[in-house]
Formats: structure tokens, sequence, C-alpha cells
């Protein structure tokens, strides 16, 4: 156990994991529409179209979406407003940011799509 809280990459992979099922189950409880959960689940990784225009763009419209500021404001707006479908979209949101945690991807560096925030340091 204990090599495995001194790994902080398999934790935040494990924190996604939680993270995203938690997502899941509130979207249950909101009585969400799970075809829109399926076709909107994606939909933030059209961030990445910012590497069309260079690594240091990409890596800033990539990142501007996957992290939890924008869609825990959107959650509160809709908690606040009883605005379900605002909260399913920012559950959704929660849930596709969480997902990627879960398997790996995390936020991006300017030096590459696949230099994350996620990587591994060598072990001592």
């Amino acid at each position: 156990m204990i090599s495995v809280l001194t790994r902080p990459i398999l934790l935040l992979r494990l924190e996604g994991g939680v993270l995203f099922a938690l997502g899941l189950l509130l979207y249950w409880k909101i009585g969400g529409n799970w075809l829109a959960f399926v076709l909107l689940l994606l939909a933030p990784d059209l961030g990445a179209l910012g590497y069309l225009v260079n690594l240091r763009v990409g890596a800033a419209t990539y990142n501007l979406v996957h992290i939890v500021l924008f869609p825990s404001i959107l959650a509160a707006i809709g908690i606040i407003s009883e605005d379900k479908a605002v909260l399913a979209l920012a559950l959704i949101w929660f849930s596709h940011i969480n997902m990627d945690r879960m398997v790996g991807y995390g936020l991006k560096l300017p030096t590459s799509f696949k230099h994350t925030h996620l990587q591994e340091a060598p072990l001592p």
C-alpha cells in the first residue's frame, strides 16, 4: 500500500476514476438524458483544435476546457438557478475531465501533445 501512496500518478488516476464515477452517479441522480451524455462526453476534446495553430495555443485551449474550474462554476449556476440542463452539462464536462485523468490524460505542456502533468517521474 505504501508503494501506491508514493506514486502520485497512480493516486491521480485513482482519484480521476472515483470522480468519474461520482459524475455518473450525480448525472443518474438528477435524471440526466443518457443519450445527451454519450453525445457530449467527448465535446471538451474540441479544445485540441488549438493544436492546428501551434503547440502553445493547443496546450492552452486544451487545458482551458480540461480544468475543473469552469464545469464547477457551471454546476454552481445550475444548482443555484435550479436549472437541471445546466447542471447536466456541468456533470458531463466534469465526467469527461475525470475520465481523462482516470486513463492517464493530463493537462498539456506546451512542449508536445504527449507531455502532460501526469507523466511519471523516474523512481529513485
